[in-house]
């Protein structure tokens, strides 16, 4: 089975692991400033907090800027339950803006409409999370300008786009956000095995995103409400948590970092193969603009097909591709259809954009481990696959 997503482990990178599993440090070493130094040199930015997953990363992004009962978190209902469920582990109401169907990314249309809306019924959200999905950048300019204007915060959900540029900077950089959020699982373009970082421009900001990562304990005496009792001492000034990333983690993204380039040059090479291929099928494909250069973590397509058997016909096309090795995977079922959403008293078709996409969609094979083979199986399979459905 040719998978959807695949690390590329180097033998550079298990000896960095390897140097760590024979020093004095697995947690919390000298590796973890590293990685992290890697993360501020690729974006071009003062502050990364490493942690030890993007799930973490985002909660403690949303308990620093004041996230708590009472205010709300706004995100894309196309994505991972996580860029939601942080806003309900700070005790905060939460709600989706729809996506559009070109970027599959929130739409900035909706955003206002929605924004306008809440101003009015006094429900305005305290963050926004856009989510880059498949690597390619939301309208951060324009949601960045909606924030100016109704007073809440942005933190991006980058999880698919380190290696991302948007106008003419890293994604990352913070130029229109307060925070950033990148992952390293397996899948994602970047691995750490599991592992989160967040970036920012604030120093207060980030001071407090180191404590809330360990315990909310500080051994700085400039953070501490009374001198030590001595080289031993410390204080907890926060509530925290343990969402620390280890030593070993921090070697092997380290290692990885310094491939960024190419496994995004990779990837886009495979994804302008895709584009040509695609270009008669009857399928679409997510919008990219040449001028913000996506990291192509997904290269998701769906169906042109626009009647009321597209979802069928998608799980047909779906079952042919995995009967013939192809490993293909749906990215996402929009979170507010999810059964403890539905709970919460969210329902289908509040946010059509995103339904429509999902049950048109499927996520191809993308990854530098690619091989030229595998990719025209692929391609085959899915021009093979069109036809068995009566798309071809």
């Amino acid at each position: 089975m040719i998978p959807y997503g695949r690390q590329w482990i180097t033998d550079e990178d298990i000896a960095s692991v390897v140097d760590v599993l024979t020093s004095d440090f697995l947690t919390q070493g000298p590796a973890v400033g590293r990685f992290e130094d890697s993360i501020k040199a690729a974006c071009n930015i003062p502050h990364a907090i490493a942690v030890n997953s993007a799930t973490s990363a985002l909660h403690i992004a949303c308990l620093g800027l004041g996230l708590e009962p009472g205010k709300r978190l706004w995100t894309s209902p196309n994505s991972f339950v996580a860029s939601s469920n942080v806003g309900l582990l700070c005790g905060a109401e939460v709600n989706f803006v729809d996506i559009d169907l070109d970027t599959l990314c929130m739409c900035p249309d909706k955003l206002a409409q929605a924004l306008a809306e809440a101003e009015a019924a006094g429900t305005l959200p305290h963050i926004v999370i856009p989510v880059h999905f498949g690597g390619q950048s939301c309208d951060m300019k324009a949601i960045h300008a909606l924030s100016q204007k109704y007073g809440f915060h942005i933190i991006e959900d980058a999880s698919h786009a380190i290696g991302a540029s948007y106008d003419g900077g890293p994604v990352g950089d913070c130029r229109y956000s307060d925070a950033c959020v990148f992952s390293f699982h397996p899948v994602k373009i970047v691995t750490t095995a599991e592992g989160g970082v967040v970036t920012t421009a604030s120093g207060d900001l980030a001071t407090r995103l180191d404590l809330l990562r360990s315990h909310g304990v500080t051994r700085q005496p400039d953070l501490m409400t009374r001198e030590g009792d001595g080289p031993w001492y410390y204080q907890q000034v926060e509530l925290g948590l343990n969402y620390r990333i280890t030593d070993m983690q921090a070697a092997l993204g380290a290692s990885q970092m310094t491939r960024l380039t190419e496994f995004v040059d990779i990837r886009h090479a495979r994804a302008e193969a895709y584009d040509a291929a695609f270009a008669d099928m009857a399928v679409r494909i997510q919008k990219r603009e040449a001028e913000n250069r996506s990291a192509l973590h997904l290269y998701p397509i769906h169906l042109a097909e626009d009647g009321p058997d597209r979802a069928a016909l998608r799980r047909r096309l779906f079952e042919f591709l995995r009967e013939h090795g192809v490993g293909v995977n749906v990215h996402y079922i929009p979170i507010h259809t999810q059964p403890y959403y539905q709970g919460l008293g969210f329902r289908e078709g509040q946010f059509p954009n995103a339904e429509h996409y999902y049950a048109g969609a499927l996520s191809l094979p993308l990854h530098p481990q690619l091989s030229d083979a595998d990719q025209a199986h692929v391609i085959a399979m899915v021009r093979d696959g069109l036809k068995e459905i009566g798309q071809g």
